[in-house]
């Protein structure tokens, strides 16, 4: 013979389902003995009182008299028992909702452990091109696109007191600044083994120097925080519009710029802070990378149209900037 237990829904935690509790609980057997108490009381006053004659309507007052404690005794009791009802499914509930919430951490940390193997070896094949990229770059020649692309500024170097020699200038004193196009280009790092597009704009990127700092900066941090799960791809910060970056070109900070600080995912903005105050080489890093962040949008908003700003803004380095810029209090 099957076992009538055995249909019964299986209940998440440790609280008993409502078919086990006890059908009479002590609030039944009191308001039972309340009722039984007043009833006597009653009895024994109609007993010890002689009877009198008396109309219908007092006939329903005494009726009234006897009844309506007995009623509000129940009426007491039966709330009494809903409401600890009410309390053992609210705590049933509460399990519930935290074996879920576990089952789902679980699940998205076995899915950030899936994805980073990827992610990091995407990171190692391009820091291996630009390590090939730095060697090879005395005798790479660079390909232009049809047309006159627009030039990035050149940033002005500091004046220093010591006169210049008589040697001739580094190589890359001669060559060419690297068009916006492919500077933007080259932020958002290449997309796979097979995007020669991507690798070609890196390489000129790390041929000129200032663009091959804010580079570099922009992998180290990429890097760092693909250890701790926390891809840039995964990111949808929220779009400002041009002028808000121009803005934070002319130097201001804080509210006046906030729309640029569209990242609201809290478990990234989370782990980065926390990872920021116990790591002196990842915070060294981040503020590494905001500083040249910083100099190379400046010298890249002096001719860049606002449909270059708001390409730069969709890349994987400006998407770090939004988040780095979140935690060190930039938009604050």
């Amino acid at each position: 013979m099957p076992d009538p237990k055995s249909d019964r829904p299986m209940m998440l935690g440790a609280v008993p389902p409502r078919a086990d509790a006890p059908r009479i609980t002590a609030t039944e057997i009191g308001a039972a003995v309340l009722s039984l108490v007043w009833l006597g009381a009653v009895v024994a006053w109609f007993t010890l009182t002689e009877p009198a004659g008396e109309d219908g309507a007092g006939l329903i007052l005494k009726l009234f008299v006897v009844f309506l404690p007995v009623a509000l005794i129940w009426v007491a009791a039966l709330a009494s028992r809903t409401i600890r009802d009410l309390r053992q499914e609210a705590r049933r509930l509460q399990v519930a909702v935290d074996a879920m919430r576990h089952s789902y951490v679980q699940q998205q940390q076995a899915a950030a452990a899936a994805t980073r193997p990827s992610m990091e070896r995407k990171l190692d094949e391009i820091a291996a091109a630009a390590k090939q990229a730095e060697t090879a770059i005395a005798t790479f020649t660079s390909s232009r696109r049809d047309g006159a692309p627009r030039p990035l500024p050149v940033q002005p170097a500091a004046q220093t007191e010591q006169p210049a020699l008589a040697f001739d200038a580094p190589p890359e004193d001669h060559r060419l600044p690297i068009a916006i196009d492919e500077f933007i280009r080259a932020l958002n790092f290449p997309d796979d083994p097979e995007d020669k597009e991507g690798f070609r704009c890196l390489r000129l990127a790390l041929e000129d120097r200032e663009a091959a700092r804010l580079i570099r900066a922009a992998q180290d941090v990429l890097t760092l925080l693909a250890q701790d799960g926390i891809y840039v791809d995964d990111l949808r910060p929220d779009r400002a519009r041009p002028e808000v970056w121009r803005r934070f070109a002319a130097g201001e900070r804080g509210r006046t710029i906030a729309a640029l600080g569209g990242i609201r995912d809290r478990s990234s903005i989370a782990l980065t802070a926390g990872r920021m105050r116990g790591d002196t080489i990842f915070r060294d890093a981040a503020h590494h990378f905001l500083r040249q962040f910083d100099r190379s949008f400046q010298a890249f908003e002096k001719t860049a149209t606002d449909q270059d700003i708001a390409e730069l803004a969709d890349t994987r380095t400006a998407r770090a900037f939004m988040l780095f810029g979140r935690v060190t209090g930039v938009f604050d």
